[in-house]
């Protein structure tokens, strides 16, 4: 799955679980029944239908012939999972339910996790992952995705990120070079679009979480912070406040007007610049394919996504798939160990070339990276550092009601300043925190 819906499951779980006390935490099997932990029999996995999924089905076969080979007397079992959030969603919640009917391992998408933790569904690994002959191979920031108050629920199998993709004809008759801090880029845009009008300076969206985030993590801000054992908001701090105006600005006659720009998602900035409507746009790697099947296919580069200090990369998020498993599983050791197998360094190159999935290893992620120069600046933004957003349930509820957006469409239409919308912003993100 990529990374549009993913918070869309976490809300529409969290939102049965606040109707239902079925879906209460501990309403999955209790940890004794895991005692058992078969090593043999059939080991159940759920992993995500994806575009393309014949390319990935291709590399699970394998390691499914890998595994059964070195563990005689199991057969590994894959489902191939609707990604539709609210289908998702509604077989997750009866696999929390149901232990009969649950898998013992599955994927999930990162933001997910928090919500599934307080459901209950889902084993704490961290014992086993420490084990992990590969684990001193894995992102630390990315590997933070997975744990949810010091405990770890699952393991990183591939993460995308965002990146500045740009017009390399539109630079070079401009006489630019692409931008390498804020202020280069403001510069570009105003330039570009006063040689070519019909063409936005950059395509940015009021409904661009993940686009507008960078600039409030590189300026030192964020959505909250923890509080001991608890979040409390920080999308109001001086810091932050910054952040907001700097990609808000962006939203300017030069850059990508209010009035067409108002009400775009991330989507809806990838179709501008494929379209060659933009000059430049924060996309994940994920938008090569759609870009190159459009007309500026050939005339655009990327790179990272600058800071506001000169030869700074700003923070991205990392967004990706972890694979969890379940607490009512009947195989646990198996699970582990078929999950560590798909995540291991051989099997991330290969799901990158079936899927363009970027590596949680960071070994792989150079080796990806040397055969294909595209990748270079999204892994050049993973080594620089990622960000994500606050992992507790309550971010499903933040997500849902579209708190960073509402905030982000009240400066650019002129109906907040930052100050007053992200105050907003802030009250809203605490009481969701209260209520969880």
């Amino acid at each position: 799955m990529r990374l549009t819906g993913r918070t869309a499951i976490a809300a529409l779980l969290a939102a049965g679980c606040l109707a239902a006390t079925a879906c209460a935490p501990g309403t999955a099997a209790p940890a004794g029944d895991r005692a058992a932990d078969d090593r043999t029999g059939t080991l159940k996995v759920w992993l995500f239908n994806e575009a393309g999924n014949a390319a990935k089905e291709a590399v699970i076969a394998k390691a499914v012939t890998e595994f059964q080979t070195s563990h005689q007397g199991v057969t590994v079992n894959v489902s191939y999972i609707d990604t539709d959030a609210a289908a998702r969603a509604a077989k997750m919640k009866g696999a929390f339910n149901d232990p009969n009917s649950a898998p013992d391992l599955v994927e999930f998408g990162n933001t997910d996790l928090p919500g599934y933790v307080a459901a209950g569904g889902l084993a704490e690994i961290g014992t086993e992952l420490d084990k992990w002959k590969d684990k001193a191979d894995l992102d630390p920031v990315i590997a933070r995705t997975a744990v949810v108050d010091e405990k770890t629920y699952g393991l990183p199998w591939w993460v995308a990120v965002r990146a500045l993709y740009y017009r390399t004809d539109l630079f070079a008759e401009a006489g630019l070079n692409p931008p390498t801090s804020y202020a280069e880029l403001v510069a570009a845009t105003q330039k570009i679009h006063g040689a070519h009008q019909d063409t936005f300076g950059i395509a940015v969206g009021g409904k661009y979480t993940f686009g507008a985030l960078p600039f409030v993590w590189d300026a030192g801000g964020d959505i909250a912070t923890k509080d001991g054992a608890t979040y409390k908001a920080s999308i109001d701090s001086p810091a932050s406040q910054a952040g907001v105006k700097r990609y808000t600005d962006l939203f300017g006659a030069d850059g990508c007007p209010a009035q067409q720009c108002a009400d775009l998602t991330g989507g809806k900035t990838v179709d501008l610049f494929a379209a060659g409507k933009s000059a430049m746009a924060i996309l994940p790697n994920s938008s090569r394919s759609k870009v190159d099947a459009g007309p500026v296919k050939g005339r655009y580069g990327v790179v990272p996504l600058p800071g506001e200090k000169a030869g700074s990369i700003a923070p991205a998020f990392a967004g990706g798939n972890n694979l969890g498993v379940m607490k009512a599983a009947k195989h646990r050791t198996l699970a582990v160990e078929f999950a560590e197998l798909l995540a291991s360094p051989a099997y991330q190159e290969q799901m990158y070339d079936a899927m363009g999935n970027l590596p949680t290893l960071k070994s792989v992620s150079g080796k990806v990276a040397a055969k294909d120069a595209f990748l270079k600046p999204f892994t050049d933004t993973i080594a620089a550092g990622t960000k994500f957003v606050p992992l507790d349930q309550a971010w499903a509820q933040i997500d849902a009601q579209s708190v960073v957006p509402t905030m982000l469409q009240q400066v650019v239409t002129g109906k907040a300043d930052v100050a007053k919308a992200s105050t907003d912003a802030a009250a809203q993100i605490n009481s969701a925190f209260a209520a969880h």
